[in-house]
């Protein structure tokens, strides 16, 4: 990997124009051809611990549902959109307004149906849906991402396709939200209790869902009643349950998948040429995505009281080695701040941090080694860390790097192995011991990263973060609606965070490559959960 600030900025600035340009590209060989309806979309995936996206910050959860169903707007998707760019366009709402600073009025599209399933058998979608949504997600117990509906006041029905929201106070990132937050039937909560099981899944998207059987495969068929015209193209969509790397990699080499086999419909840059030997003719687009390895500690927990202890983990920490172990990078990767680098338009370059924040992103293991003696702990200290192998093993290779970074400036670490259900569980609810070692990076909306990981109280804010300054600092570029201005805020809060090092994010971005067949047409890959959106006006060619 190159310096760590030289690559992170200037890879971004090449991506930005490679892919505008392929983008660019593809819309008019798109524009240029005749699409065609049939077939079913083949990916590998994994299996979502239930399909509640208001019980688990899971992206399987988030994936799987964004087939089948829909939010009020959505990230515009095609070949016209740069991986990385995430513009907003109407889905369910056909128009909004923002009459105040406080007041939102969301406008449905006629003639929405939901799936006709039992318990809501088609049944035309109201604006009463969508209140019965957000209320639940403002009110249910165990909603992990709690800060995205938190500083809403009121939801009101105007009429029977007039949906209007009050925020407690100006909420800049509020459309944000609508493009995240899906829509749930409320007959479907009502007889369930809950939409944790197959059966609860019934949405107004682009396919059904028609089986699910666990550890082996979801099978969707094409939504006769989708509310687009003409869409989705596909007849229907597999994905086949494949936990382990080396497999999907094999399945997609033998013809199994139409699409890269990882995360995102990416290759590991690992098989790459193998992939392109196999098929001279694969399309591929290279993006910074947002996932990357991170490390929490207890904050309210000896030592990590102590910021000197906190800023010796982090200069112990070699991104480098870490960015060139990653067989997704193979050392083309972006370094992290806090909101990840992939958000180009909001994370701040590492060379505008303060002295001090830069400092925590040099390796620096003397200098560690000093802090640890200044903090009192001149022989090291040992420590439980726990993580889990069940989502990648390639994120276990990285927690393993991470704790021998640590190990050599005296930090000794007990790495306990948790199943991913259970990790991920005593993660929400704090109960790991000391500090844990896992993934971020499903969110697309800097505030997330911001207000879900730092705010008191927010199920997401891993570490216990309590810091009134930098709450008030949150809050501000909350009810700043002038981006320019939000942006200074949101730069301003990120030299603050690396200064308090309140996470450890040693692990650099990815630059991935995005994957997928010559015969898939008007398709283009991007950052966040919605493949069904991406897919929806793509087509087969075969």
């Amino acid at each position: 990997m190159a310096e760590p600030q030289e690559l992170s900025r200037r890879d971004l600035l090449k991506l930005a124009g490679a892919a505008g340009a392929m983008a660019a590209a593809g819309a008019r060989v798109a524009e240029a051809q005749t699409p065609k309806r049939g077939g079913v979309f083949r990916l590998a995936g994994f299996d979502p611990p239930h399909f509640d996206p208001q019980q688990t910050p899971h992206w399987w959860t988030a994936i799987t549902l964004s087939f089948t169903h829909n939010s009020l707007v959505k990230t515009k998707a095609g070949p016209g959109v740069s991986p990385g760019t995430l513009p907003i366009e109407g889905s369910l709402a056909e128009s909004w307004s923002q009459p105040t600073d406080t007041t939102w009025v969301f406008k449905l599209r006629p003639g929405i149906r939901w799936h006709n399933k039992p318990p809501v058998n088609g049944r035309e979608l109201t604006a009463a849906d969508v209140k019965y949504s957000y209320e639940r997600a403002m009110t249910v117990k165990g909603n992990p991402n709690r800060a995205w509906v938190d500083d809403i006041d009121r939801v009101e029905v105007l009429d029977r396709s007039t949906v209007r929201f009050t925020t407690k106070e100006p909420y800049a990132w509020f459309l944000d939200v609508c493009a995240q937050l899906l829509i749930l039937a409320p007959e479907v909560g009502e007889k369930f209790g809950d939409f944790k099981r197959p059966e609860a899944v019934v949405g107004t998207g682009p396919w059904v869902l028609e089986r699910y059987d666990p550890n082996v495969r979801l099978a969707y068929v094409r939504n006769p009643n989708f509310f687009l015209p003409g869409l989705p193209y596909a007849d229907g969509v597999e994905i086949t349950i494949d936990p382990d790397p080396a497999s999907r990699f094999a399945g997609w080499l033998s013809g199994r998948y139409d699409f890269g086999p990882e995360l995102g419909t990416v290759v590991r840059r690992i098989e790459l040429d193998t992939a392109k030997r196999r098929n001279p003719n694969l399309q591929t687009v290279e993006f910074i995505w947002p996932v990357s390895t991170f490390a929490v500690v207890k904050l309210e927990e000896d030592p990590f009281k102590d910021v000197r202890v906190r800023r010796a983990l982090a200069m112990a920490s070699n991104s480098q080695e870490m960015a060139e172990a990653n067989p997704f990078a193979l050392g083309h990767a972006a370094v992290n701040p806090t909101v990840p680098a992939a958000l180009r338009e909001w994370s701040i370059p590492i060379d505008q941090l303060s002295a001090e924040g830069r400092r925590i992103y040099e390796h620096n293991p003397k200098e560690a080694r000093a802090l640890l003696a200044a903090a009192g702990y001149p022989n090291g200290f040992k420590m439980p860390v726990e993580t889990t192998g069940s989502w990648s093993p390639d994120m276990l290779d990285l927690a393993q790097i991470m704790v021998r970074n640590w190990k050599n400036v005296g930090i000794d670490c007990d790495l306990k192995l948790k199943e991913g259900g259970a990790f991920l569980a005593n993660l929400i609810g704090r109960k790991f011991e000391k500090a844990a070692i896992t993934l971020r990076g499903g969110a697309t909306s800097p505030d997330l990263y911001l207000a879900g990981g730092h705010l008191p109280g927010m199920p997401l804010n891993l570490a216990g973060v309590n810091d009134p300054k930098l709450t008030e600092m949150i809050k501000l570029q909350r009810r700043t609606f002038d981006v320019a201005k939000r942006r200074d805020i949101v730069y301003d809060i990120q030299r603050y965070l690396a200064e308090q090092v309140y996470y450890l994010y040693p692990s650099p971005s990815a630059k991935v490559v995005g994957a997928w067949e010559p015969y898939v047409k008007n398709y283009l890959p991007n950052i966040g959960n919605d493949y069904g959106g991406r897919m929806m006006a793509a087509w087969l060619d075969k």
